[in-house]
């Protein structure tokens, strides 16, 4: 049910109310994005019961699952067990907090954590048609 807000705007101004996320989906083209996608990479701060209720990383994976692409998430921590994740839409899940050595430490060091996923996700989830690049030392 719209809040207050909402109730006004669609009375007066004929307004609709529609789901956020969905609506995002929409207007940035992202099921058009997807068709030459081989995996979406999605992610908030915490994929938790919340999660599943509407928030982004959700509709992102139900919008790629719908469309045959894999889906992962990053998140600085994930309290959702295996079976909720896959029910989700989620191949895979990576978190700050299985990597750092404690919370504070996830948080200090996010962005080093993130490089460190980004390259573990690249080497997890090779592109089929792309092949991995791996650099030299």
């Amino acid at each position: 049910m719209p809040r207050a807000g909402g109730l006004a705007l669609t009375a007066v101004c004929g307004a609709r109310v529609a789901p956020g996320v969905g609506t995002v989906l929409e207007l940035t083209g992202f099921g058009d994005e997807l068709a030459g996608a081989g995996l979406v990479v999605t992610g908030e701060g915490r994929l938790d019961a919340q999660t599943l209720h509407g928030k982004a990383p959700a509709g992102v994976a139900a919008a790629a699952r719908a469309a045959g692409t894999p889906v992962v998430a990053v998140a600085g921590q994930v309290t959702l067990g295996p079976a909720a994740l896959r029910a989700a839409g989620f191949v895979a899940t990576y978190a700050l907090t299985d990597t750092a050595l404690d919370h504070r430490d996830a948080v200090d060091r996010a962005a080093e954590l993130l490089r460190l996923l980004g390259a573990r996700i690249a080497t997890d989830h090779p592109s089929p048609t792309r092949p991995m690049i791996r650099s030299r030392p």
